[in-house]
């Protein structure tokens, strides 16, 4: 993995790295606005401390701006950096706000389940489900979680000791190997729902069965928050169990922070830097949008000056190029130009510039000629072909008249 964690709490991405990042949000950023999802991004920092997650800044985002949306729900999606307990991880990130529908919920899980699928990571993940309730259920779920573990203390860790009072659906999430075994023969969470909850939960598994989205029942699947209500899931990895991507539905955010009613929400992320270190384990090849048609390499200040007009001409033709306007050897140019993986190398040294012919390098035939410097765009454009010609813009594409 090319990736590097620093102490365990901060990712580096490297160019290479850019590359699959930038290939996952194109693949996320289709899916969503094909789904009417916008972009949305909020501030960085409340009150001095760096956002570790989404939901809080949104709804704040809306409040202190008085924002209405005359349509709703309202669609938004993320692509940033967040700061979950202490750490720093890239996220996508999206969120349906003022909707209880629970086939919002199937939706964000339908999406998330066919990007994976088409970056080629079908095999690599599980879907796990389960229903959250509302908090008076969840209570109640408590005493019994409560009265199931009190009567097992002997089998617990002493971290799981001190959840049983403070709250012992956490320990439902343990990692410890007994406890796990323990916690499958817990009570469920779903025998608990009330009419509501219970019909929510229901029509959330029939959309995912009519989306034909394949997942697990899992008892032990928890939500850390507090305001989770009833939907939750998880993606994991198929061998490791790594966490790829979750979510659930927050219908009570509001309620615990400014609003006497509640405002429907629910939202997934997925960790990208553990994407990008799966798409490297299984060397899913990342196709180069800036492949390069040729490369100039030149030495001392007259091939320079010769070097930059042409180069910049080429650009203009739609020949892919770049120009090295560095100074060091002309073999560590070359060397940078070979790593570049250029079909074509300009060579220019005092010589070719004080005579206008330039030494071209075929990189794949490994075959080199000398061109005159008035014929080398032509000459290029003939070897690359005219349909290899770059004139994209994105200024110029984008912009309406």
């Amino acid at each position: 993995m090319h990736n590097i964690l620093l102490g365990e709490e901060f990712w580096h991405l490297f160019p290479d790295d850019h590359k699959y990042l930038t290939f996952l949000k194109k693949v996320f950023r289709h899916e969503f606005r094909k789904n009417w999802f916008r972009r949305i991004s909020t501030a960085m920092k409340y009150n001095k401390v760096l956002r570790e997650n989404s939901e809080l800044g949104i709804m704040k985002a809306y409040i202190d701006n008085n924002v209405v949306e005359e349509i709703q729900p309202v669609y938004f999606y993320y692509m940033s950096r967040f700061f979950p307990a202490g750490s720093e991880e890239i996220r996508i990130w999206a969120e349906i706000l003022w909707e209880n529908d629970p086939i919002l919920d199937a939706i964000l899980i339908y999406i998330t389940y066919w990007v994976l699928i088409k970056v080629w990571l079908w095999e690599e993940f599980s879907i796990r489900i389960n229903s959250s309730g509302v908090e008076k259920e969840r209570w109640k779920y408590r005493e019994e979680l409560f009265n199931f573990y009190s009567d097992k203390k002997h089998l617990l860790t002493q971290e799981s000791l001190e959840l049983l009072d403070a709250n012992p659906m956490q320990i439902l999430s343990s990692e410890d190997e007994d406890e796990q075994i323990l916690s499958k023969n817990a009570p469920n969470m779903t025998k608990f729902l009330k009419k509501d909850s219970k019909a929510h939960y229901a029509k959330f598994k029939e959309y995912l069965d009519l989306l034909e989205v394949p997942y697990t029942e899992d008892n032990t699947l928890i939500a850390s928050n507090e305001y989770a209500t009833h939907s939750i899931w998880e993606f994991r990895h198929s061998e490791s169990n790594e966490l790829i991507s979750s979510g659930f539905r927050y219908n009570t955010l509001w309620t615990q922070l400014w609003s006497p009613k509640e405002v429907p929400a629910v939202w997934f992320h997925t960790k990208v830097e553990y994407v990008i270190s799966l798409l490297r384990e299984k060397d899913i090849k990342i196709k180069n949008k800036d492949s390069i048609d040729l490369f100039f390499v030149q030495l001392w200040d007259d091939a320079k000056k010769v070097v930059l007009p042409i180069s910049l001409k080429a650009r203009e033709s739609g020949i892919n190029t770049v120009v090295s306007l560095w100074t060091p050897s002309m073999k560590e140019q070359i060397l940078k130009a070979n790593r570049s993986w250029a079909k074509y190398i300009v060579i220019v040294w005092f010589m070719e510039a004080k005579n206008w012919i330039f030494q071209v390098r075929n990189v794949e035939a490994g075959t080199q000629e000398e061109i005159k410097k008035e014929e080398l765009i032509d000459y290029i454009i003939d070897k690359i072909g005219k349909d290899s010609l770059d004139f994209y813009c994105p200024a110029r594409d984008l912009l309406t008249e």
